[in-house]
């Protein structure tokens, strides 16, 4: 990262992640998306740790596209396979996590404090934080190669 190579994931993540509970329900999920302004939301599980994510879309299509009430399902059935990055990897790994897997949102978590989430990195805070080479190239991989 031309410029940005201290900087780690901690630096540029956005704190203050509240999770769904797994078994939270979809409509309980989306009512706190919608509180907090958020397209995406972790969900953790009894222990508190992370088991995955849900976003809006998750929502609209698994569950409100197939005619299925969102009261009735719970968050965690829609997991799904889960990234995540330790707060004190590189942002520059960080960005590379998520062009691989082409993914916009990236859990940060603190594994030298019990493994907990500490934080979520998006693409606005990639947008703070990186170059403008940096960005296109992000944005070419994860949209246009999707």
């Amino acid at each position: 990262m031309t410029g940005n190579d201290h900087l780690t994931a901690r630096d540029i993540m956005s704190g203050g992640v509240q999770c769904v509970g797994a078994h939270q329900s979809l409509q309980e999920a989306a009512k706190m998306m919608r509180d907090l302004n958020v397209g995406c939301l972790p969900i953790c599980g009894d222990n508190n740790r992370l088991t995955g994510l849900i976003t809006d879309r998750d929502i609209v299509v698994q569950c409100d596209a197939e005619g299925i009430d969102p009261a009735t399902v719970q968050a965690g059935t829609l997991a799904g396979d889960l990234q995540w990055i330790d707060s004190n990897a590189g942002a520059d790994e960080a960005l590379q996590l998520m062009e691989q897997h082409q993914i916009k949102r990236l859990p940060v978590i603190d594994t030298e404090q019990g493994h907990q989430l500490v934080g979520m990195i998006s693409e606005a805070d990639l947008a703070r934080n990186l170059t403008d080479a940096q960005i296109a190239e992000f944005v070419t991989r994860v949209y246009v190669n999707s």
